[in-house]
């Protein structure tokens, strides 16, 4: 089986479509439970460890993981389980550290204090990076918690590829739209010299020209963001709205504890809003990667029988 034989991303290709969903959905986790995994040390999984968690991820795109290191601010945590699943080319994003890996903390003072992530309010749905140009797409993405906050906190998490099965499901055309090569446009970024990045226009949903791969890219804000002034992209978003605000079975809801964290081929998430105290302040290591999980990809999870 390769990517140019089985397509089941393509419109005109349903019996494809069919069989890639029937194997999806069999045995599908019910719950963020089902995608945790007890390791001991991040940093070097045992075989078994490995494979419990990239199961995890050839079925939903994520796996949990929970490991006695909480309190451990430690940055090689992220950077070395990253590096047993392919994950090596980091989005030096603006606001990441110096090594590329984001550490995620409130900040009061300084530029950060400017971006939701770096505050204690909710992030709407979204996929990282949708900002990002064509050829710097997140595709990884991981979150390791060293503290939590002292209440709230938690994600949600909403495989992107059940997403495109829910929208094919209710309308064919909801994808068609969001398909599109300007379904979807991040306007320009300002700063104080003029532009800090341009116009970013491209589609929701996109396959990888090689691997076959789903990739997407969202946003729920609403100010940032234009959508294609079309009937079919404006029913599409509105199906995905009501979607992501539904009690959907699909989508888990967690908070990442000590010691926990999240490692996905960057699947929809959100966060609710938080409060520290003195005694917990939320600290959480990011990494934003341009390689999926090595071993997911579609010729891997679904190959031929």
């Amino acid at each position: 089986m390769s990517p140019s034989r089985f397509n089941p991303f393509a419109l005109d290709n349903d019996t494809d479509y069919l069989n890639w969903r029937a194997c999806k959905l069999e045995n599908y986790p019910a719950s963020h439970t089902d995608l945790m995994v007890q390791i001991n040390d991040p940093r070097q999984l045992t075989p078994d460890e490995h494979d419990a968690i990239l199961a995890r991820c050839r079925k939903a795109n994520m796996a949990i993981y929970s490991s006695p290191l909480g309190n451990v601010a430690d940055k090689e945590i992220t950077r070395q389980l990253g590096l047993q699943f392919g994950l090596n080319r980091l989005d030096r994003n603006m606001l990441a550290d110096d090594d590329g890996i984001t550490t995620l903390a409130v900040h009061a003072e300084g530029e950060h204090k400017h971006y939701i992530p770096y505050t204690d309010r909710a992030i709407k749905w979204h996929t990282d990076g949708y900002y990002n140009p064509h050829d710097r797409q997140i595709r990884g993405v991981q979150l390791h918690c060293v503290r939590s906050a002292a209440t709230g906190g938690d994600n949600g998490l909403l495989d992107h590829e059940i997403a495109y099965i829910l929208l094919r499901d209710a309308n064919p055309d909801h994808i068609r739209a969001l398909m599109a090569p300007d379904a979807m446009t991040i306007p320009a970024r300002m700063d104080e010299d003029g532009i800090a990045r341009p116009d970013e226009t491209g589609p929701v949903f996109s396959i990888h020209p090689s691997s076959g791969d789903l990739h997407m890219r969202y946003t729920a804000r609403t100010r940032s963001i234009r959508w294609k002034k079309t009937p079919q992209v404006e029913a599409a978003v509105a199906f995905l709205d009501q979607l992501l605000n539904s009690d959907s079975p699909y989508i888990f809801r967690c908070c990442l504890e000590p010691g926990m964290g999240l490692i996905c081929n960057n699947v929809l998430h959100d966060r609710s809003a938080f409060s520290d105290d003195k005694d917990c302040r939320r600290l959480l290591y990011r990494a934003r990667y341009f390689d999926r999980i090595k071993g997911t990809e579609l010729i891997a999870a679904y190959p031929a029988k």
